[in-house]
């Protein structure tokens, strides 16, 4: 199966792994104008120009130029019901049929209210798509960590001490976990703050659901 790599106008990493998963996707999709950010960024990436193979978004924000030179990959979307990122997303489950993992590369940093806006994305595209029974993995990888959603009681394979934070929206939920310093077995979701900072003291974290609802883990 293949990977899909979703370019954001956020942050471009600087860091190998995020750009190691640009370098070894099957297909490239940029929103808008982070075309000319990873334009920029080929070079370093691949040693030559990669032109992706799609272009998505309203195009408020790519230059006239380059709107007229990459004009047969554009794919205007005038909705402003959704942001680029879940146009992209959408796009890539529409167009790109053989892809089982998707990696969102620039959806933190700059503007605050856009990085919490494309990171709870994430738990929206789990809960509504079924990404599990699609059989397709989605997280957002930025310099400082990996964000992903999960739906249910899980177990993540992270290595001890690492960094790790939880975050729902549903204050119905309640998460009992092991392989954490701090149990969250009584915080209740009413903020996002609520199970965030924490660390592994296991090689595994397991984390046990009240009911099938929707989270976010980030890992440093």
């Amino acid at each position: 199966m293949k990977s899909a790599a979703i370019i954001c106008n956020g942050d471009f990493p600087r860091k190998e792994y995020p750009r190691y998963l640009i370098r070894e996707a099957d297909y490239i999709i940029c929103c808008d104008a982070a075309l000319q950010t990873y334009l920029k960024h080929c070079q370093a990436i691949f040693g030559k120009e990669r032109i992706p193979n799609a272009v998505i978004g309203d195009m408020d924000s790519l230059s006239a130029s380059y709107r007229k030179r990459y004009e047969g990959l554009i794919i205007y979307d005038h909705d402003q019901e959704t942001n680029d990122q879940t146009k992209a997303f959408r796009l890539v489950l529409d167009r790109f049929k053989d892809v089982s993992s998707i990696h969102i590369i620039g959806a933190t940093g700059k503007r605050p209210e856009h990085t919490i806006g494309n990171l709870s994305l994430l738990m929206e595209y789990a809960r509504e798509y079924d990404m599990e029974k699609l059989g397709i993995s989605i997280d957002s990888v930025y310099d400082y960590g990996t964000a992903f959603p999960v739906t249910g009681s899980t177990e993540i394979h992270c290595g001890k001490d690492r960094k790790i934070s939880i975050i729902s929206t549903d204050n119905s939920l309640k998460i009992s976990s092991e392989g954490l310093v701090w149990p969250t077995d009584d915080v209740v979701f009413d903020n996002l703050w609520k199970a965030t900072l924490n660390r592994s003291c296991d090689d595994v974290v397991k984390l046990k659901f009240s009911h099938k609802s929707t989270a976010l883990i980030l890992l440093d």
